[in-house]
C-alpha cells in the first residue's frame, strides 16, 4: 500500500462511515475502480495488512466523533456514573447513556463474531454494489415510512418528572425511546456488516420510523457509533502491533490522520444539515453508485 492510497482511503473511510452511504462498500467498491489489485487481494483475504490499516482508520474515526461530542459524552457518562450509584434513571442523559448501552449491545456481540468472515465473504465488487442498491431502498423506505407515521401526539414514557414529554406535530424527544427500541436500533447495526449497507443509514432510518426528527436520529447514531468503531479498533490491535502491520505502519498513521480530519468535519456537516435535511439525496446517491458498480463489475 502506498502512501497515496493510504491517505485516499482515509479520507473515505472518515467522509463514509458518518455520511450514510456504507464506509465498507466504498472501501471494496473504489479500489477496485481504480485498478488496485494488491488492496483489493488483501482486503479478501483473511489475514493481511489490510487488517492493520483498519485499525487505525477506526480509532481515528472514532476519536475524531468522540472529540465532536466531548461535550456530551462528558454529561453521558457522568450521568450514567450517577445513575448507577443511585440507582435511578431520573434524569435525560442518564437515559440516553443507558439507551447508548442497550443499542450498542447487539452489533458489540454480533460484530466480534461474525465481523472478520463477513468482511471476507462480502469483499466483492459486485456484491457491495447490490448491497449499496438496497442501502438507497432502505434509506427511501425510512423516509417514506417516517412521513406515514406522523401523528398528532405520541404517548409519552412516564418514568421521571424530569424527562421531556415528546414534542408536537408527532415529534418524539431523544429521551423518550423506550429501551426495546434502542434495541431494535442496536440490531440494524448489525446489517452494517455488510459491505454497502451503511450503518449510520440504517441507525438513522430505524430512528425516523421510531419517530424522531433527523437531527435526533443522527445525533443518536453518531453517538452510538462512536463507542462500536473504537471498540472494534482496540480489539484489532494486535493486528496492528503485529506481523499485519509489518511494513505498512506509516501508511496506517497517514491514512488515520486523514480519516480523523474527514471524520471530524463530516460529522460537523452532517450535525448541521440535517436539522432541516433529509436522506433522500443519499438514497439517490446510493441508487446511481450502486446501478454503475453492478453494470461495472457484473
Amino acid at each position: 500500500m502506498t502512501f497515496f492510497q493510504a491517505v485516499v482511503l482515509g479520507l473515505l473511510q472518515g467522509v463514509t462511515e458518518l455520511f450514510p452511504v456504507s464506509s465498507l462498500g466504498h472501501s471494496v467498491i473504489l479500489p477496485a475502480f481504480f485498478g488496485w489489485t494488491d488492496v483489493v487481494a488483501a482486503q479478501g483475504a483473511s489475514e493481511s495488512y489490510f487488517l492493520a490499516f483498519l485499525v487505525g482508520l477506526h480509532v481515528a474515526t472514532a476519536l475524531a466523533l468522540a472529540w465532536y461530542f466531548r461535550d456530551d459524552w462528558r454529561r453521558i457518562i457522568g450521568a450514567l456514573v450517577d445513575s448507577l450509584r443511585r440507582r435511578a434513571i431520573d434524569t435525560p442523559d442518564a437515559r440516553l447513556g443507558w439507551l447508548l448501552i442497550v443499542a450498542t449491545i447487539p452489533a458489540g456481540l454480533l460484530g466480534l463474531v461474525f465481523e472478520h468472515q463477513l468482511r471476507v465473504i462480502f469483499a466483492k465488487p459486485l456484491l457491495a454494489g447490490v448491497l449499496l442498491l438496497i442501502n438507497g431502498l432502505i434509506l427511501l423506505a425510512g423516509e417514506r415510512l417516517r412521513r406515514q407515521s406522523r401523528r398528532p401526539a405520541v404517548r409519552p414514557l412516564r418514568l421521571g418528572p424530569a424527562l421531556r414529554d415528546p414534542g408536537r406535530d408527532g415529534r418524539r424527544e431523544l429521551d423518550s425511546l423506550e429501551f426495546r427500541e434502542a434495541g431494535v436500533i442496536g440490531v440494524g447495526q448489525v446489517f452494517a456488516l455488510l459491505a454497502g449497507i451503511s450503518r449510520s443509514g440504517i441507525t438513522m432510518v430505524a430512528g425516523l420510523v421510531r419517530g424522531l426528527d433527523h437531527e435526533d436520529a443522527a445525533r443518536f447514531s453518531f453517538l452510538l457509533a462512536t463507542p462500536i468503531i473504537l471498540a472494534a479498533g482496540v480489539y484489532k490491535l494486535p493486528d496492528l502491533l503485529g506481523p499485519n502491520g509489518a511494513g505498512v505502519r506509516g501508511q496506517v498513521l497517514a491514512g488515520s490522520i486523514a480519516a480523523a480530519i474527514a471524520a471530524y468535519l463530516s460529522v460537523r456537516f452532517l450535525s448541521r444539515y440535517f436539522t432541516t435535511r433529509t436522506l433522500t439525496p443519499f438514497a439517490i446517491y446510493c441508487l446511481l453508485a450502486g446501478i454503475i458498480t453492478v453494470i461495472r463489475f457484473h
